[in-house]
């Protein structure tokens, strides 16, 4: 900064006093500012948790923290008392089912990683009096997600689409390994698994043309974290005109769900179905590579979808199902607060849980919840679904160890 004391006001030795004392006053007050800022810092600092504790509030618990259930009040939602259900969701009201699943197959992609070349393999995880590893810990997801569906629908199949590579120590009655070249490494699952969709379609489709007599099975494709709670073979005989059925949500950025599509067993059914997801695939590959790992193939079906020009997106905002023709093929969209609910801190469980839940679903880290659903309904003296429908209402919340 120049001190100037111009010719007319000071000259000399007085108009550099003057500049001298400004200088000073300056310092003074610049001086003054940053020990106010200093003392801020400190006191701030005594008052403000550091690093490592927020990260020790952000801990995940190795066991279930309950709270209360979500949807008190509200009509048509499962209301409980503790771990008691005051009312009864349909399915638990009555056990008799559409057709017990005969004629429908649940296909799920799954893979078993090497346990060398992740160092938090051999960490063990209890549950109950269990203890598992990592790998160990899979299977027993694997095998829950078989044991739901064959309690609800016991004349169902269920088909495992796996690396070739892998060795699934999995011997289960109406349950098949069913190999498939690809890449299933980490980063490509969710790719890997929308190919390995489309290559058995057209197994089957192969399959059907050879015997077109042979009787009809329908498939519904699943995450293998999802627990069947509801005869949801139903919606082939509940929906008779549709191609393929997807989960929708009120969720602009990701309005679908791809842990759940149906694809009518049909000749017509399987390869319209064939051809839609040959159309994910390609704005998948195209587009969305770099959420390749996570939500790539979810924002690629909801582009295909809203890509269409008569399609509505304002239908996502309604909770019940509907019919559209996108390019030549009938879909169908099924609420996900029916067909695939997910417990608390996920899209659609705010208001509770319907009483025609037909699917929950323990997506991220909800795998330990999945777990000890299945042991409190076979450890439960009623064996009450709706009883364990409480449990998982009220623990929905927990940030958990999976």
């Amino acid at each position: 900064m120049r001190c100037l004391s111009g010719k007319k006001l000071l000259r000399g030795s007085l108009g550099m006093r003057v500049c001298s004392g400004w200088r000073q006053f300056l310092l003074f007050v610049t001086l003054i500012f940053f020990l106010s800022h200093f003392l801020s810092v400190l006191e701030w600092q005594k008052t403000t948790p550091s690093v490592k504790e927020s990260h020790q509030k952000k801990q995940k618990f190795d066991h279930l923290v309950f709270g209360p259930a979500a949807g008190e009040g509200l009509p048509n939602r499962l209301q409980c008392k503790g771990m008691k259900a005051l009312n009864k969701t349909h399915i638990s009201a009555s056990s008799n089912m559409s057709n017990g699943g005969n004629g429908v197959t649940f296909v799920t992609v799954f893979a078993v990683y090497n346990s060398s070349a992740d160092g938090r393999a051999s960490e063990s995880t209890i549950v109950g009096k269990a203890s598992y590893n990592k790998v160990e810990r899979s299977m027993t997801i694997m095998n829950t997600f078989i044991n739901f569906i064959q309690l609800m629908l016991p004349e169902s199949n269920t088909i495992i689409l796996t690396d070739p590579a892998s060795r699934l120590p999995l011997k289960r009655n109406r349950v098949a390994v069913y190999p498939i070249q690809g890449d299933y490494s980490r980063d490509k699952l969710m790719l890997q698994r929308i190919r390995s969709y489309i290559a058995f379609l057209e197994e089957k489709l192969e399959e059907r043309s050879r015997e077109p007599s042979q009787k009809i099975t329908h498939y519904i494709f699943t995450d293998s974290d999802i627990a069947v709670v509801g005869d949801v073979g139903e919606i082939f005989s509940k929906y008779d005109n549709f191609h393929l059925a997807l989960t929708f949500r009120n969720n602009k950025q990701q309005p679908l769900n791809s842990g759940f599509i149906a694809v009518r067993g049909t000749l017509d059914g399987m390869s319209r179905a064939k051809v839609f997801l040959e159309k994910v695939l390609e704005v998948y590959t195209t587009t969305y590579m770099k959420a390749s790992r996570m939500l790539g193939d979810q924002l690629a079906i909801a582009s295909v979808i809203k890509s269409h020009a008569l399609f509505n997106a304002k239908a996502f905002s309604s909770h019940g199902s509907f019919l559209e023709d996108i390019d030549g093929a009938s879909v169908l969209f099924l609420p996900c607060e029916v067909y695939n609910w997910t417990p608390p801190e996920g899209a659609g469980q705010f208001h509770g849980m319907p009483l025609d839940v037909k699917v929950v679903h323990y997506k991220g880290s909800r795998k330990r919840l999945m777990l000890e659903s299945w042991n409190f309904l076979n450890s439960s003296t009623s064996n009450d679904l709706s009883d364990m429908l409480c449990l998982v209402l009220s623990s929905g919340r927990t940030k958990y160890d999976f």
